[in-house]
């Protein structure tokens, strides 16, 4: 019995601490996607010397470290100051990783450039990322339960049969709204840029799969895996498309949309181009889109 409580007990320490990375991980992906998509960066980055690399991690960290100080990613409380230490050590790290797997999915990095260009661009774009794992919590952190009296149980019932289709529907507008308005927040800026073009051009077609994966992925996470504002109560929603996958998948669907609308905004493509390059580009902006998008459906 006593090892069974044991080996129980570490398991909850294991998936507590994969929810703290998780955290962390999406507000690196809200704060530092923008940033992925900006040529000068990657060029910037290609040129960077080592001594300058080691001087933007150490201001990074100082910026990081005094966020945590403040408010970390993880839950726990910090007492003492090797903690804070500690978990801006693990927010850097946190965000250099994310950095380079984003950056190896849109082909910026690669096994053929040098490795000091590649940490060049990694040294770049884990700045924005670890600004975001350190403020994730204080910006999107869980609202806390309010103890308001519950009403009887033959009231509450007769108030769900009531009220569960105009709810559901509403419930449904609503992440509509969020997801079209967060993704047009996150990716307004990024469609006119010749960016989306060159990556888009250069995308083969396993990479624009691996693109959607992605995708799905990190917008799922960021609202039904990381711990964000109501995330229980998401998970008990009534709407059309409520269920996390489907609703994740929904709400991709409707950033890609989003995205085809941008790009035909800004002219970067017409009726005249090839569907190929229509979905390519789209693909492309909806990275960032869908990240938007799911943060728009928290903050609704």
């Amino acid at each position: 019995m006593k090892k069974h409580t044991n080996k129980s007990g570490k398991n909850l320490i294991w998936t507590k601490e994969i929810y703290e990375i998780v955290r962390g991980a999406a507000g690196g992906f809200l704060f530092g996607i923008p940033l992925l998509y900006t040529f000068e960066v990657w060029q910037a980055g290609s040129y960077i010397k080592p001594y300058l690399m080691l001087s933007v991690l150490a201001i990074t960290y100082l910026v990081v470290f005094f966020f945590n100080r403040i408010e970390g990613f993880r839950r726990r409380k910090r007492t003492t100051l090797s903690d804070v230490i500690l978990e801006s050590i693990e927010a850097l790290a946190i965000a250099i990783t994310c950095a380079t797997l984003i950056l190896f999915l849109l082909q910026r990095i690669n096994f053929d450039i040098s490795l000091e260009e590649a940490l060049g661009k990694i040294t770049f774009e884990s700045v924005p990322f670890s600004l975001g794992v350190a403020l994730s919590r204080l910006i999107l952190s869980e609202n806390e339960p309010k103890n308001f009296s519950n009403p009887s149980r033959k009231t509450q019932d007769f108030m769900d049969k009531k009220l569960q289709k105009v709810k559901g529907v509403n419930e449904t507008l609503a992440d509509l709204g969020g997801t079209i308005t967060g993704a047009i927040i996150i990716a307004f800026s990024i469609a006119p840029t010749d960016e989306v073009t060159e990556l888009g051009v250069g995308a083969s077609p396993p990479w624009l799969i691996a693109i959607m994966a992605a995708s799905l992925l990190i917008s799922y996470l960021i609202v039904f895996a990381a711990g964000f504002a109501n995330q229980k109560q998401r998970r008990q929603q009534q709407g059309i498309f409520q269920t996390p996958e489907s609703e994740t998948v929904f709400s991709y669907l409707i950033s890609l949309f989003a995205s085809v609308l941008m790009l035909l905004l800004f002219q970067k493509v017409s009726f005249a181009d090839p569907w190929f390059l229509w979905m390519r580009y789209t693909i492309v902006l909806g990275l960032p889109a869908s990240i938007g998008g799911a943060a728009g459906r928290l903050a609704v």
